[in-house]
């Protein structure tokens, strides 16, 4: 009898242990998506350093993935006004693509109505659907974008 007490003891420690677990890699899983303040906070520090340090430096850093414009599942991207991708922090294979054409899995142009949004509004929100790089699947995404000169900034929240 004494056994089987220390067994179910033992088994409740362990479920317990376990669910513990569970909660704390939930909550930094939790963690690691990216806010929307965190967005902009990052394309303000992009365009910033773009101003300081010029085109070549800038895209150079925002092209580096594990560089100061990655934080979390958040990257910085920039198109110009032909909607031609210049620097992408987590796809460096999509620089020099033109995205006019482009649409996500709904068939929405989010690339284009990003460039158009900036040209007419300056900065502002687009939502489509795109493959989050950690993840691996297409997840509901909303970018914040920002324009200085013929450039816009871009980066996204997964939701």
């Amino acid at each position: 009898m004494k056994k089987k007490k220390e067994i179910i003891s033992s088994a409740r420690i362990f479920i317990i242990t376990m669910i513990g677990c569970l909660l704390i890699a939930s909550a930094a899983f939790a963690a690691e998506k990216g806010t929307a303040k965190e967005a902009q906070d990052l394309v303000a520090k992009a365009v910033a350093y773009y101003k300081a340090e010029g085109q070549e430096r800038a895209f150079a850093s925002i092209n580096d993935p594990k560089g100061q414009f990655t934080k979390k599942d958040l990257y910085v991207f920039v198109f110009d006004f032909n909607v031609v991708c210049l620097a992408h922090g987590a796809n460096k294979a999509l620089v020099g693509k033109n995205f006019s054409e482009l649409k996500d899995s709904t068939g929405k142009p989010f690339a284009k109505e990003i460039v158009d949004g900036a040209k007419s509004k300056g900065k502002g929100w687009v939502d489509y659907n795109w493959t989050n790089p950690q993840t691996k699947k297409i997840e509901a995404k909303s970018s914040y974008y920002q324009k200085d000169g013929d450039l816009v900034f871009t980066c996204g929240i997964y939701k």
